[in-house]
This record gives structure tokens, C-alpha cells and sequence, in this order.
């Protein structure tokens, strides 16, 4: 009986290691399923943000549909209709519906 006890004190380390090792899964298993691809899709959209040019039609968070006019860094001038600007965040652009053609596709 002398030994088992012998045993499990020498085995300690390796108790601590079967103590950390579940949370350490834990762990991963959110980095890869939670963490990581909200790293993406955060990458995603301040790329989206980011190419906003004029003549682009957006929609922006509210479900306000118009056409980009005017752009600086931080904000967006959209063209609701033919007398109507209205000025948001650049942040407030959910999706761009319809990208303006190029100079160089035109």
C-alpha cells in the first residue's frame, strides 16, 4: 500500500497537468469557433468600409437605401433621392448593394 501512495505523490505534476489541460481545451475550442472568425468578419467589413467610393449604392444599419456622393474618413453623404443628402458615419454603411464602375472600366 506504501508504494501506491509513493506512486501518486511522484505523480503530482502531471496531476496538475491533467487539472490545466481541459481548460486549456476550453480554451482552443472558442479561439476556433468563436474568437477567430469574429476576427474575420471584423477584417471583412473595414476592408467593405474602406473601399466606399462615390456613385456606390449602400444600405446603410438602419435599412436607409441610397447612393454615396460625398466621402471623408470618417463620415458619408448619400443621396436618398433627387433633393435629399443625408450625412452618417462611415460606420453606419452595412453593405454596399452595388459598387460604381471605375475610370479605367468605363
Amino acid at each position: 500500500m506504501t508504494n501506491f501512495i509513493a506512486t501518486q505523490t511522484a505523480g503530482e505534476p502531471m496531476g496538475i497537468f491533467n487539472m490545466v489541460w481541459p481548460f486549456l481545451l476550453m480554451f482552443a475550442v472558442f479561439y476556433f469557433f468563436l474568437i477567430r472568425p469574429q476576427q474575420k468578419k471584423q477584417k471583412q467589413r473595414t476592408s467593405m468600409l474602406n473601399q466606399i467610393k462615390k456613385g456606390d449604392k449602400i444600405t446603410t444599419i438602419g435599412g436607409l437605401h441610397g447612393t454615396v456622393v460625398e466621402l471623408t474618413d470618417d463620415t458619408v453623404v448619400i443621396r436618398v433621392n433627387d433633393t435629399t443628402k443625408m450625412t452618417f458615419e462611415r460606420s453606419a454603411v452595412n453593405t454596399i448593394v452595388s459598387s460604381a464602375p471605375t475610370a479605367a472600366s468605363e
